[in-house]
């Protein structure tokens, strides 16, 4: 009976460890989207309403999706403690905080980066050149995303309670 109940809790861990991949490969290109969409907005703050960034991070924040609102209102209130840190520092800063509870890869996070790097330092239209470099890198990912979450989530649900009975029959 025991060695039911052990076999069981084995296979069962071992599905939800392959679950949680298949979760991060079907998470991953959601929030490169609401990244996109968050940074269509922020373009938009920036050439229509000419909005200055601290406030235009703001808006931004109170209208996208709630998981990459952190980034924008992070990189806000740090622009508005007024602690003498740049607009690339602050949103760095922002980066730093929300980067490890996402599904984005290091590549994701280089494109954030590199878009990071140019923000506020230029006049408005090479901001929004910057920013449509980084919506097009985005979107990029975004397709690169789309075809692993297709070919992977599918595998890492079986392989983890195929896997998890591999080792009980092998233990057993």
């Amino acid at each position: 009976m025991l060695k039911m109940i052990g076999a069981m809790l084995v296979v069962t861990a071992s599905g939800f460890c392959g679950l949680s991949v298949a979760g991060n490969y079907q998470r991953r290109p959601r929030e490169l989207r609401s990244l996109r969409a968050a940074l269509q907005m922020l373009e938009t703050e920036i050439s229509y309403g000419a909005t200055f960034l601290p406030e235009a991070l703001r808006q931004v924040a109170g209208r996208c999706d709630q998981a990459t609102a952190v980034l924008f209102s992070e990189a806000a209130a740090e622009l508005s403690r007024m602690s003498g840190v740049t607009a690339a520092e602050a949103w760095d800063k922002a980066l730093r905080k929300y980067y490890p509870r996402t599904a984005l890869k290091p590549g994701d996070l280089a494109v954030l980066q590199n878009f990071g790097a140019s923000l506020g330092i230029s006049d408005r239209q090479d901001q929004i050149k910057h920013l449509h470099l980084a919506m097009e890198q985005i979107d990029n990912e975004a397709v690169i995303a789309d075809d692993e979450s297709a070919r992977n989530v599918k595998l890492w649900r079986y392989l983890g309670f195929i896997g998890g009975l591999l080792v009980v029959l092998l233990i057993y």
